[in-house]
């Protein structure tokens, strides 16, 4: 049983594990680390923004939605997908639209207070998940409207999901929803502790690791053609520095977009793309 620390109100258990015997013992540092996360992460929320962005959290059975704020004009555009959340929407003038999004988006008369969606283990999502075996990875990508158009591009060419670290990596946010256009809701964006580690895991259960570098010796077609009917990982970085020299060392290989001109390099999230048509084209039968 557990036994609050004196003066404690914040609910942290204290770190004091009171035994069987009545011995208290107290709990390492990074246990009660861990478990304030925990309370964190379920406290957590978010505000989505735009006609897109909240249509579709408002028909995601499995999105937490806690309330909703349109204009009169938002509402009946938004009249169907109201009626089908079952929400009770707060109907505001539009110059008193006052929700705590960044000053200057674009709102569109719409946002919606959500948690974060959970959509399970990278085991469950990766191995047993819909759509095709292939998966993107994004080393340090943190601009969420890159991320937003990565998360479109999975949906249209069927990825299982989208994958980044917790940390260094665009969170989940209305900016990023708006700019995923409703893919948020439907394509799977995983947040992992380590890329590395997740990685790992990819290759254990038979996934391909292909890292997109400028500089690859390999095109991307010939690099898909070496690994024929397997699972496919496609590993980006951020722009200007791209994958990291340890993130290259994981990979099983490297392979470049083939560029007819001098100029050869793409946004991350063009090159998400173009990537993820390649392995649709090289494998249409998964």
């Amino acid at each position: 049983m557990l036994a609050p620390c004196a003066g404690c109100n914040d609910g942290c258990d204290g770190g004091v594990d009171v035994g069987v015997d009545g011995a208290k013992m107290k709990k390492p540092t990074w246990v009660i680390d861990k478990e304030r996360g925990r309370r964190a992460a379920a406290q957590q929320t978010l505000w989505l923004f735009g006609l897109h962005a909240v249509r579709d959290a408002l028909l995601n059975p499995a999105r937490d939605r806690l309330r909703l704020v349109v204009t009169r004009n938002a509402a009946d555009k938004l009249a169907e997908a109201i009626a089908a959340s079952g929400m009770d929407p707060e109907v505001v003038e539009p110059r008193a639209f006052n929700v705590p999004i960044d000053e200057g988006s674009v709102h569109q008369g719409a946002a919606l207070e959500v948690r974060p969606l959970n959509w399970g283990t990278l085991e469950e999502i990766c191995v047993t998940g819909a759509g095709a075996a292939r998966v993107v990875l994004l080393d340090q990508v943190t601009d969420p409207h890159n991320v937003g158009a990565i998360l479109r591009s999975a949906e249209v060419f069927g990825a299982r999901a989208v994958i980044a670290p917790a940390r260094h990596a665009a969170p989940e946010t209305g900016a990023l929803a708006k700019s995923a256009s409703g893919a948020l809701e439907r394509q799977p964006y995983l947040r992992v502790r380590n890329l590395g580690d997740a990685m790992g895991a990819l290759r254990d259960v038979g996934y391909v690791l292909l890292g997109l570098d400028g500089t690859a010796e390999v095109d991307i077609a010939a690099g898909l053609a070496a690994f024929a009917g397997r699972p496919i990982a496609l590993v980006l970085g951020a722009e200007g520095p791209g994958l990291r020299e340890k993130t290259k060392s994981l990979c099983d290989s490297l392979v470049r977009i083939e560029a007819a001109g001098a100029f050869g390099s793409l946004n991350v999230s063009t090159a998400a793309a173009v990537a993820l048509y390649a392995v649709s084209r090289a494998q249409p039968g998964d």
